[in-house]
């Protein structure tokens, strides 16, 4: 029987991948009003710095861990306790105008570094501007509120998780409990993450589910867990030939048909 159930954030409730778009959109408008060109190309120039950028710090292997991306460096002011976030915070303001300058550099707009700083401090401000919540995911947990705990179980800097619950505050009276990878010291899929999770209430693995859209991390994870798993699978991707939910849904008021039904 299942008595709780575990929730990943970002775009599975939160939909931070349109959040994302639509602040590249806006910050590459202002880029055009600011260079007299058309900078069509420049979000696809940024991204690409942005990921080679993210890559060669020191941070690296610890941003991987904790399950932070490159997009989120680009906003992000990680001021959270701990050495590596520390030195992430200290790296972030060179690494945004960087990314916008050669992102400007790669689509022919040439000593651009002046710009690139203003459009690195507008992005973060455009994504903030732009939270986007999918459109059943409060009536979903609506629903499920009362019948069963709720845990939301989300990878990232726990300021920069905040700030997505502030800009979107119907999500977090939800939960009973929120756990954020970069407090714990381990994100997604490490099931020691899961396992902290399960501590909360003391239930056994099997009287859990983990509702997520990331096969890599949510489905993985809650397998090596021994919990169940519900692939949100809105954008129908194919299926992974060794990770396997135990579950397959296209929407997430699907999740209360599949309640229903185990």
């Amino acid at each position: 029987m299942v008595k709780a159930i575990f929730f990943d954030l970002d775009d599975t409730l939160l939909w931070d991948k349109k959040s994302v778009e639509k602040a590249f959109q806006e910050t590459c408008q202002l880029a055009e009003e600011l260079t007299g060109q058309n900078c069509s190309g420049l979000e696809e120039a940024v991204r690409a710095a942005a990921t080679e950028l993210y890559a060669g710090y020191d941070t690296y292997e610890f941003t991987k861990m904790i399950g932070i991306n490159p997009f989120e460096g680009l906003w992000g002011t990680f001021d959270d306790e701990g050495t590596d976030f520390q030195q992430m915070k200290t790296i972030v303001p060179a690494y945004r105008k960087e990314s916008w300058t050669a992102g400007l550099k790669k689509i022919g707009i040439e000593n651009s570094s002046h710009i690139g700083g203003q459009l690195a401090e507008y992005f973060p401000e455009a994504r903030k501007r732009n939270p986007v919540l999918y459109e059943e995911s409060l009536k979903v947990l609506e629903d499920l509120k009362g019948h069963y705990q709720l845990l939301l179980l989300t990878n990232g800097s726990p300021s920069l998780q905040q700030s997505k619950l502030e800009i979107t505050p119907e999500i977090a009276p939800f939960f009973d409990h929120i756990i954020i990878s970069g407090a714990f010291g381990r994100g997604k899929p490490d099931p020691s993450i899961f396992h902290h999770a399960l501590s909360q209430f003391g239930f056994s693995a099997d009287e859990v589910l983990m509702v997520g859209d990331n096969l890599m991390t949510d489905i993985i994870g809650a397998e090596k867990a021994g919990i169940r798993s519900v692939w949100v699978n809105r954008e129908q991707k194919a299926p992974h030939e060794s990770i396997i939910p135990t579950y397959e849904i296209q929407h997430l008021e699907e999740l209360l048909q599949l309640l229903e039904q185990i």
